[in-house]
């Protein structure tokens, strides 16, 4: 469908992280994942940071640049912009801590959306080395 209408769809991935890993802790409330494509990673992680309450990760906890996962294959190759969003398991752990992330997230999500070259297929590469 997004092919028939020659725009190209924004993608978001929605995951959660331990906030203790191996025994260290992570301080991150929120991580935006991403590999070249900044044009919906970077305004996201510039209006989450907005809330100074907030620690915001840029490929964090993990690094968005993975050959071969969902993103990769289904975001870089084809030229879609997408962010993969982690949020700590401890702030969406009961219904009012989803509730509050959900409420934070769908303004920025659609103001992202509502950029025309959000909408545009463009190849940015990959930090892979893999030439995608």
């Amino acid at each position: 469908m997004a092919a028939a209408s020659g725009a190209a769809p924004f993608i978001v991935s929605l995951h959660s992280f331990t906030p203790v890993m191996k025994g260290i802790e992570r301080p991150w409330h929120v991580g935006v994942l991403w590999d070249a494509d900044p044009r919906a990673a970077l305004p996201m992680i510039e209006m989450l940071a907005r809330d100074r309450d907030l620690v915001v990760g840029d490929n964090q906890p993990y690094d968005g640049a993975l050959h071969g996962d969902t993103m990769f294959r289904h975001c870089t190759v084809p030229g879609y912009p997408h962010a993969l969003i982690e949020i700590r398991q401890d702030l969406v752990a009961d219904e009012a801590g989803q509730r509050e992330w959900a409420d934070r997230l769908a303004p920025i999500l659609a103001r992202i959306n509502r950029d025309p070259t959000v909408h545009l297929v463009q190849y940015f590469g990959t930090r892979t080395g893999t030439g995608a």
